[in-house]
């Protein structure tokens, strides 16, 4: 009788048994499994509390407290205003201009735009704006230099080198210390102007300030209404050969009004209106007393 054996069983897994063994031990499928499984089940848990309305009302509130209360700690509070740059007037505008309640947290501050609002002020050229180590919103203000009073038929205006807009004043006897220009377009031309000023030399003090004409040349206004008609092109050599003509025969001295030098090769003097009535009469009386020896 035949001894019956139970047949020897391979250890060896199948051909698809060793593929997924292989493909679970791979690096992606062993993180996925460590990694992704606990997340997609925080998540599915997550998403499935959300739904309901209340829960994500709590949510947003303590969020909003949190946000709140990290806003509010004392490394990020402003106390004060530091301003640099500005004179007292100056300040005075940026202070309002600014209209910040201390204390205040630095991520409640908009700093572009509060920069912006101060550089859009007149008087002002350039702004710099920034949260100090100190706790101190720290403004630095570069300003804008008048040069200049320009007469517009809405007022006085400074204006500085680039013929920008540095603020209004409302008397001439504000800033005597700025000289004078007026016309269309003269503020385009502060440059030449500011020449003409400093060319004036000997009759300087007597400048009451530049008119622009035509926005193509000066007329240059002294006292006793006299004036100085300067050609478009070349004016401050023009008025140099005035200062030189008067300097020679006192020209502007006399009752002269105005001093054409438009074609600068052929100057021309206008007799002021008593100086010509003067001239007339006497001009007359030389006539009678001729007829009458």
């Amino acid at each position: 009788m035949r001894q019956m054996t139970r047949p020897i069983r391979d250890p060896a897994p199948s051909k698809w048994g060793y593929r997924w063994q292989r493909w679970m031990l791979t690096p992606g499928v062993r993180t996925g499994l460590r990694v992704g499984v606990p997340m997609a089940t925080v998540a599915l848990v997550a998403g499935l509390w959300s739904l309901n309305d209340a829960n994500r009302a709590l949510l947003t509130d303590r969020v909003a407290q949190l946000t709140e209360a990290f806003h509010q700690r004392p490394q990020f509070m402003v106390s004060e205003l530091s301003i640099t740059g500005a004179d007292e007037t100056l300040a005075d505008s940026v202070t309002k201009v600014a209209n910040v309640t201390f204390p205040v947290s630095s991520f409640d501050l908009d700093l572009a735009g509060l920069r912006t609002r101060i550089a859009a002020l007149d008087s002002v050229a350039d702004a710099r704006v920034r949260v100090g180590d100190a706790g101190a919103l720290e403004i630095a203000v570069t300003p804008r230099v008048p040069v200049a009073l320009w007469r517009t038929p809405e007022g006085l205006r400074m204006i500085d080198a680039d013929g920008v807009f540095a603020g209004a004043v409302t008397s001439r006897s504000d800033r005597l210390d700025l000289p004078l220009i007026a016309g269309q377009g003269a503020q385009g031309h502060i440059a030449e102007a500011l020449t003409l000023f400093r060319s004036a030399g000997p009759i300087a003090e007597r400048m009451r300030g530049l008119v622009r004409v035509g926005d193509r040349r000066w007329d240059m206004v002294l006292d006793r209404d006299q004036r100085i008609l300067l050609p478009a092109d070349g004016p401050v050599s023009a008025l140099d050969r005035v200062i030189a003509l008067n300097e020679a025969q006192d020209v502007l001295d006399r009752d002269v009004a105005v001093v054409d030098m438009r074609v600068p090769q052929r100057p021309t003097l206008r007799l002021a209106q008593e100086a010509v009535i003067a001239t007339r009469n006497a001009s007359a009386a030389g006539r009678v007393q001729r007829m009458g020896q």
